[in-house]
């Protein structure tokens, strides 16, 4: 599930989360932890402009610091960034982050990593804006080389060019999953090409079998036969019959009924499904999640 708090974007935000506080933070990570999710996700945003706050919002926790924070009260659940914006940084001062990271929480971080769309960000931090995909590519075969086994890891590209010089702690991974965000054609070429999975943007169901299809034939014509986990777009659901106005986008109702319309991705190829649950406390929402991983996920596998 991507974490609620963390990013308040007033597209999906609820009310509560304005006055949250750590603690709630915390609490949320642990009820994930204790009842099985896969994965928290935590979102990149470096500072937005006003043209984008009526939207965005201005509360955009640092993904890094954020996961961090969990990682010390939770022992199971995986960590993820969804997404970082690693062309915003030299992929050394990325890899050090992230490699403290994943030795810290004993081998739980996922990298996220996606091209980013605020231009603003790019200009401010001098990174060229029209440059991303590109940048975004290399910096990804960078990452895998500063995130590898090696103490002193070697790249040598048209952006980044290092060696010699040695950064510890390193990962307790043997080898950190990188998923790549997005769904344009560019996004799932590179997922395709360069990742472990693939996190899908907004698509709607009738959409993504013929993108998962794209995606698993870029794959094997790159000669990659190595498996790629596929995500799946947000479903944000509700357990039971809200006595409130939940949206017309909020799926809802038993969890048999639920459960029913979640398997649908098994048959496209989705390995996984991200949620967000609405609520108008963070009790309700952890009651939420308890809801869900004792009545509906049970019946997903």
């Amino acid at each position: 599930m991507q974490l609620p708090i963390q990013s308040q974007s007033r597209l999906y935000a609820e009310p509560w989360e304005a006055t949250a506080t750590p603690l709630d933070l915390r609490e949320i990570a642990r009820t994930a932890d204790e009842t099985g999710f896969a994965y928290l996700a935590s979102c990149d945003h470096v500072a937005i402009p006003r043209r984008l706050a009526d939207g965005m919002g201005t509360t955009w926790y640092d993904p890094v610091a954020t996961l961090a924070h969990l990682a010390a009260v939770t022992e199971n659940v995986r960590l993820m960034s969804h997404v970082a914006v690693v062309g915003l940084r030299h992929p050394l001062v990325t890899a050090k982050q992230y490699a403290t990271l994943d030795h810290l929480s004993g081998g739980r971080l996922i990298l996220g990593v996606g091209a980013g769309h605020v231009q603003e960000e790019f200009e401010v931090l001098g990174v060229d804006f029209e440059r991303r995909g590109a940048l975004l590519d290399e910096s990804i075969d960078a990452l895998k080389a500063a995130l590898g086994a090696e103490e002193y890891p070697e790249h040598h590209g048209a952006f980044f060019d290092f060696g010699g010089l040695g950064q510890r702690p390193r990962p307790a991974q043997p080898r950190v999953p990188v998923w790549v965000g997005g769904s344009s054609p560019a996004a799932v070429r590179r997922a395709a090409t360069r990742a472990d999975g693939w996190l899908p943007q907004g698509d709607p169901r009738d959409k993504l079998p013929a993108r998962i299809a794209r995606l698993r034939r870029l794959r094997e014509e790159a000669g990659n036969e190595e498996p790629i986990t596929v995500g799946a777009i947000t479903e944000v659901l509700y357990v039971g019959e809200p006595s409130w106005p939940v949206g017309r986008r909020t799926l809802h109702g038993k969890p048999d009924a639920l459960a029913e319309s979640l398997r649908a991705y098994a048959a496209m190829g989705v390995d996984q499904i991200q949620v967000r649950f609405r609520s108008r406390t963070r009790t309700e929402l952890t009651d939420q999640m308890r809801a869900f991983a004792a009545d509906v996920a049970p019946h997903l596998t």
